[in-house]
C-alpha cells in the first residue's frame, strides 16, 4: 500500500478506545505538503484519530500508512522510528520547565539519536530563528508568554525536519492575535514540504487561513 503521493493513507479503518468503537470506516488520504484542518465536537474522535496516527493507539482494524510506516503491522519497537518522522504539538505544550529553551530542544535531539554537539547547536539555532525565538535560547519556559511557549513547542516538533506535523488544538489557549501568528507559522511549513494535520475548534482562524477540512461526526470522518 506504500504510495509516494500520500503522507497519510487510511483505508477502512476503525478506531477503538479500549473496547469502545470511536470511529469506523475511516478512509483518508493526505498528500505531502498539504495542510488539513480536523474539526468536530469534544469527544467526536479527533484526538483518538491523531493518537492512532502517531502510534499511541494500536490500529486494530483496516489498513493505515503514515510517513511510510504501516500502522496495521507496526511493532512497538518501531513506534519511536515512526515518531522521528513526525512532529507532534499538544495544546498544553508539554515543555520541560526545569530546562531552558535550547535545552528543551537538545533533549529531543539526544533522544532521537543526535550526538554531534556542533550540529545540535546549529539545528537548535536554525529552528528557533524559524519560529521567532532566536533571541530566547537561554530563557526558561516560565519566562516566556503563552504564545512563545507554543512557538517553542512548534520548534520542538520541527527539530527533526518531520514529513508530517500533527497538531492537537495548538491555538486553544492563545489570544486571537497570537493564534493568528501561530497559524501563519504552521501554514508556512507546507512551502518546505511538510504536511500539517491540525485539530481545532477555532473557526475564526480557519476562515482567516482557509484549507481543506475534514470532520469527525457521528463516528465517521467526513470531508467538509
Amino acid at each position: 500500500m506504500s504510495n509516494n503521493q500520500t503522507i497519510i493513507r487510511l483505508e477502512g479503518v476503525s478506531i477503538f478506545q479500549q473496547d469502545n468503537l470511536v470511529l469506523s470506516e475511516v478512509n483518508l488520504q493526505i498528500a505531502p505538503a498539504e495542510f488539513v484542518y480536523l474539526t468536530g465536537s469534544t469527544g467526536s474522535g479527533k484526538s483518538s484519530l491523531l493518537k492512532t496516527l502517531y502510534g499511541e493507539l494500536k490500529l486494530e482494524r483496516g489498513l493505515g500508512e503514515v510517513a511510510g510506516y504501516h500502522l496495521d503491522t507496526l511493532k512497538k519497537k518501531d513506534i519511536p522510528f515512526l515518531r522521528r518522522k513526525l512532529g507532534i504539538i499538544f495544546q498544553d505544550f508539554q515543555l520541560l520547565f526545569d530546562r531552558n529553551v535550547a535545552e528543551n530542544l537538545f533533549f529531543v535531539l539526544k533522544a532521537t539519536g543526535w550526538t554531534n554537539p556542533d550540529e545540535m547547536a546549529a539545528r537548535t539555532e536554525e529552528v528557533l530563528n524559524l519560529v521567532g525565538l532566536g533571541s530566547k535560547l537561554h530563557k526558561m519556559p516560565f519566562e516566556l508568554s503563552g504564545g512563545e511557549q507554543q512557538r517553542l513547542a512548534i520548534a520542538r516538533a520541527l527539530i527533526n525536519k518531520p514529513a508530517l506535523i500533527l497538531a492537537d488544538e495548538p491555538t486553544g489557549n492563545l489570544d486571537p492575535q497570537t493564534s493568528e501568528d501561530i497559524l501563519q507559522l504552521l501554514h508556512s511549513l507546507i512551502h518546505q514540504g511538510t504536511s500539517v494535520l491540525m485539530a481545532t475548534h477555532d473557526f475564526r482562524v480557519m476562515d482567516r487561513f482557509p484549507a481543506r477540512t475534514i470532520r469527525c461526526q457521528e463516528g465517521k470522518v467526513i470531508e467538509m
